[in-house]
């Protein structure tokens, strides 16, 4: 369940030809690529002369706020090239209007979903390599980025029951009061330096021919604690299947989270993802809401899992 997405074609023609200047050569051939919630377009080109490339573009027509994140990807992008997990930037275009990104076209594809054990002992290798290294300074800190969304459980459990669009879990409902209280706690833990993608899901990773996982769509990079993208990972594993993701918990207690700070995390981003199910449609993205419900479901299932072990 992901986005809807423009065409190659639908972009306007100065865009286009841009592009071929950029590659060195007119653009001959696009497949758009599948996943992600961006309604621009998202394309692996090939140009008259066999060059190929990533580009994807986005105007406020489709969406009024993801221009600002293709800016905002391009930003990170330019300062993240010593980095093998990270395609590289080519160029950039910005015309006010229209935003698009020439990344690197990696050879690969999304890990399969269901997970499989070995694509994700790949992908926490990738995320602990990652988590070695310092992200900028001028990058936002995670814990204060996430300060309203790990308030989400305490606001569900203030409106009260009448209040709610879905009715809650059960389980939940019997520990909301810790799950309030666990997520405040986690919050500050979420500190560090860094660098942490925070959006980490398998239409997100690439796992190249060599086996090795490359990382893309990098618009919500920030400065965190070293184990918080793998955190994330293990809630988009449960999301996508049955896979039993605690012989894998070791590598993310490597990186120096405590179990409780893993209970936190999931805990913190399912409070997110229930409240944020409940809001109207989003502009020119028709299937998120639902897709975060689902989200705060495998949050919850992955809790009742972990809560004891």
């Amino acid at each position: 369940m992901y986005g809807v997405r423009l065409a190659w074609e639908d972009l306007p023609h100065d865009l286009r030809s841009w592009v071929g200047g950029v590659l060195g050569g007119p653009v001959v051939a696009a497949v758009s690529q599948p996943g992600g919630f961006s309604p621009g377009t998202a394309d692996r080109v090939v140009t008259a002369s066999g060059r190929r490339a990533f580009v994807k573009a986005v105007s406020p027509a489709q969406n009024s706020g993801s221009p600002d994140l293709h800016r905002r990807e391009a930003e990170v992008l330019r300062t993240l090239t010593d980095l093998v997990e990270v395609p590289q930037l080519v160029d950039a275009y910005d015309d006010g209007e229209w935003v698009a990104l020439v990344i690197e076209d990696v050879e690969g594809r999304h890990p399969l979903v269901p997970w499989t054990d070995a694509e994700l002992r790949s992908s926490l290798a990738a995320l602990t390599h990652l988590a070695g290294r310092t992200a900028p300074a001028a990058w936002p800190a995670l814990h204060e980025e996430l300060v309203g969304e790990f308030g989400a459980w305490a606001r569900i459990r203030d409106a009260g029951p009448a209040e709610e669009a879905t009715p809650l879990d059960p389980w939940v409902v019997d520990r909301l009061d810790g799950l309030v209280a666990l997520a405040a706690r986690t919050l500050p833990r979420l500190a560090g330096g860094s660098i942490a993608h925070t959006d980490v899901r398998a239409d997100n990773l690439l796992v190249t021919p060599d086996g090795s996982v490359r990382l893309v769509d990098w618009p919500w990079a920030s400065r965190g604690a070293p184990w918080a993208d793998a955190v994330m990972l293990l809630v988009n594993v449960r999301w996508g299947g049955d896979l039993d993701v605690r012989p894998h918990l070791g590598a993310v207690l490597d990186l120096g989270a405590s179990h409780e700070d893993v209970l936190g995390l999931v805990a913190g981003l399912g409070g997110f993802f229930t409240e944020a199910g409940t809001r109207p449609p989003a502009a020119g993205l028709p299937t998120l809401r639902a897709f975060q419900r689902e989200q705060g479901h495998a949050c919850v299932r992955l809790l009742q899992e972990l809560w004891d072990g």
